[in-house]
């Protein structure tokens, strides 16, 4: 049914474009017979017209926004432009090998090298033979030849612009596309050397803002440095002032930014221990030089060396060495200790300025991160069941990480089993997940419950060495794996599972604050339970698990007045065990309870689906049959008696069987509203008790009274009712 739907709508809207194609043929056909020569009216404007207002819908097809069918777009405006253009050269030109003809073959041309490769090929199919139609019925010009050259001039022109044209922008689109990255590679690796960014930190799910908080400070680091360096130079009239940083390893010094005269500077990392340098950064300590020569090596320069004066100072943090600022001069003047102390001061403003993005960025980051966190709060704390507690926290986690399947686990800590209650992947639920139990083993979820810490260490999964759920239920082989503890009160109710295609996808970037979600998503998963333990608690009977009163009042209201609405019919069952004192007295209230359970059961066993049980107090339960008349819901109440009848119950003394009586009163004859439907179902069960018991009696109006339990008389909707009983299956009046 899609793919009917999206061929329809896709020949509707080729239909609607294919109307550029239809004026295009009729505007050649008019060309064909003089048109372009007669003399101009109100025709001939209103042609223009349509050409001009089919053009500028081709050209907002072919280069707006929404993209449509962009091949038929592209022959409209090229069939359009083609007729326009021969329209023109007739009008004006007189012919089509005037001075202007080879405005054909940029036609061609332009539209070769935009076009689409289908719709350049029917346009210039188009294009020569409208050409040939025009030149044969105007001029009378057949010859083969003539049309064979212009034909072969057009697809070679169509074939260079289609062929070099497209390689050339393809080519210029790839140069600049790899220094963009290599200009983005260059930035994240002097974010990763000035400490802003983690390591695998940009290929979280919310890269791209780390990206563009990352280089800003970067930026922002750079624009203060050279404003220190530049300042440096100016004021000790250097040659260069350059500011050195360390890669990670220690093993390399790069330039990060400098202020200099030079344009022969070393811009490629080289070995930290390499030339001058290499005592600064094995010393740690001052180097100042003087009387410097062209052999000697100084690596920030690509030639020889050309100062002959030359200060390191060493950048530390801490202890650490983080970089060196560099000063030299083209004059044999050396460094006073005044001037090597400003450097310093100078080296510690950049120092302050990376650690001043430093703080910042991690601020960004901790703002970004606790408005995922309370969003996640909001959306735990909106839901009330435990599917949406599930489901809210599947997606709070997809947005601090990216992964590719989720799943959580219960923990049962009386029969020490687990349980997968949800699983989710990009693609939807994963049903052979979900109900999967398995006892405590070695796996990673087991683990996690005992220690109640996060498994895998580095968030990574070994497929041949780790286990998730259990030998027998394999876990999907994904590289990335995450099994978070939930916790509460130091009670571990489950735990959520993470995994993903991509590699070092839950490092210590997401790590944190997954495991705060986890502690959200415990919380409101506890919550969830009591919620439906309270509504449980409010709506079902302690001893039978069946509706209570309440809810079974609530729900008859509704099903009345359904009833009523769409014209259904409606039964009521009500029941309640024979001698039921006489059960208590024998054998005690304990034994009572146990008949009660049993009714219950047998309760639940007969009806069906759509039918409703309720304990209504003591030994009386009252069954609503939806949609059932009065022979349904009498067959009902027979099978009740009889399995009642049938069953043994057991005591300290003795085993001993009951029996029961039940009423049934149907919508709307019996009465209609809930009160007159119970009371007419209860007359009729009282019946059933004068009767005899162990039987089962429907109502049904008559013109004599009756008495209630109560011994006085009863009438239902104002008319007086018999009550016709059935025991042991034979009906009687």
């Amino acid at each position: 049914m899609d793919l009917l739907v999206r061929t329809s709508l896709l020949t509707r809207r080729a239909i609607r474009r294919g109307t550029g194609v239809v004026f295009a043929v009729l505007v050649a056909y008019a060309l064909a017979h003089g048109a372009a020569r007669a003399a101009l009216g109100l025709s001939a404007a209103v042609v223009v017209t349509l050409w001009v207002v089919m053009l500028a819908r081709c050209v907002r097809a072919r280069f707006g926004r929404s993209m449509q069918l962009p091949a038929v777009a592209e022959l409209e405006l090229g069939m359009l432009l083609a007729v326009g253009l021969d329209a023109a050269l007739l009008r004006f030109d007189g012919s089509l090998v005037g001075p202007f003809a080879p405005a054909t073959y940029i036609l061609v041309a332009v539209i070769a090298a935009f076009a689409h490769p289908a719709a350049t090929v029917a346009v210039t199919a188009w294009v020569i033979g409208l050409d040939a139609t025009l030149r044969y019925t105007l001029v009378g010009d057949a010859s083969l030849a003539t049309l064979a050259q212009r034909g072969s001039f057009m697809v070679a022109f169509a074939v260079l612009n289609l062929t070099f044209l497209r390689a050339e922008v393809a080519r210029t689109r790839m140069s600049a596309r790899a220094r963009i990255e290599a200009e983005l590679a260059r930035l994240k690796e002097d974010a990763r050397r000035y400490r802003l960014l983690g390591a695998g930190e940009a290929e979280q799910q919310d890269g791209k803002s780390q990206d563009r908080l990352a280089r800003s400070s970067v930026e922002e680091i750079h624009q203060s440095v050279h404003y220190a360096l530049e300042l440096l130079r100016r004021t000790l009239h250097l040659h260069t002032a350059v500011l050195l940083w360390l890669n990670d390893a220690g093993t390399h010094l790069r330039i990060s930014e400098l202020s200099t005269v030079s344009d022969d500077m070393h811009d490629a990392p080289f070995a930290a221990g390499d030339g001058v340098l290499g005592a600064v950064v094995s010393q740690r300590a001052r180097v100042s030089l003087s009387n410097l020569r062209p052999s000697f090596k100084v690596p920030y320069y690509a030639g020889p060396c050309p100062v002959r004066s030359l200060a390191a100072l060493p950048i530390l943090e801490g202890e650490t060495l983080r970089g060196i600022l560099a000063i030299d001069r083209a004059e044999d003047i050396p460094f006073t200790a005044e001037e090597e102390e400003l450097a310093l001061q100078a080296a510690h403003y950049c120092l302050r300025a990376i650690h001043n993005e430093r703080v910042f960025v991690q601020l960004e980051r901790a703002k970004v991160e606790q408005g995922k966190l309370y969003r996640a709060a909001q959306a735990l704390g909106a839901a009330t069941s435990e599917k949406e507690v599930l489901e809210a926290g599947v997606r709070a986690a997809r947005e601090i990480a990216s992964f590719d399947l989720a799943a959580v686990t219960i923990y049962d800590p009386e029969t020490k089993t687990h349980e997968v209650c949800a699983a989710k992947s990009a693609s939807g639920e994963i049903d052979e997940l979900v109900g999967v139990k398995f006892a405590e083993n070695s796996g990673l979820v087991s683990m996690v419950v005992k220690n109640r810490y996060a498994l895998p260490y580095k968030g990574e999964f070994d497929a041949g060495k780790q286990v998730v759920l259990s030998r027998r239920f394999a876990w999907p082989k994904m590289p990335s794996l995450l099994v978070l503890p939930l916790v509460l009160h130091e009670k571990v109710l489950g735990t959520l599972i993470l995994g993903a295609k991509r590699r070092h996808a839950f490092g210590d970037a997401v790590r944190p604050t997954l495991e705060v979600l986890a502690s959200h998503l415990s919380v409101s998963l506890a919550n969830a339970r009591m919620v439906q333990k309270l509504e449980q608690m409010a709506t079902t009977d302690g001893m039978t698990g069946l509706l209570n009163k309440r809810a079974m009042l609530e729900a008859a209201g509704q099903k009345v007045a359904a009833s009523a609405r769409f014209g259904r019919k409606l039964s009521v069952v009500v029941t309640d065990i024979d001698w039921f004192k006489k059960v208590n007295d024998t054998y005690g209230h304990d034994v009572g309870d146990v008949v009660i359970k049993g009714l219950g059961a047998i309760l639940t066993r007969q009806k069906r689906s759509t039918d409703q049980v309720a304990r209504f107090g003591g030994e009386e339960f009252v069954v609503l049959c939806e949609q059932t008349d009065e022979a349904g819901a009498m067959l009902l109440a027979e099978r009740i008696r009889e399995e009642l009848e049938k069953t043994t119950f057991h005591s300290a003394k003795e085993s001993f069987k009951v029996t029961c009586s039940l009423g049934v009163a149907t919508f709307p004859e019996a009465g209609r509203d809930w009160d007159a439907l119970f009371k007419a179902a209860d007359d009729a069960l009282y019946t059933s008790k004068r009767g005899g018991r162990n039987r089962v009696t429907a109502w049904a109006p008559a013109p004599g009274p009756t008495h209630g339990r109560d011994g006085g008389e009863r009438r239902a909707e104002g008319r007086l009712v018999k009550l016709t009983a059935l025991p042991n299956k034979r009906k009687v009046s």
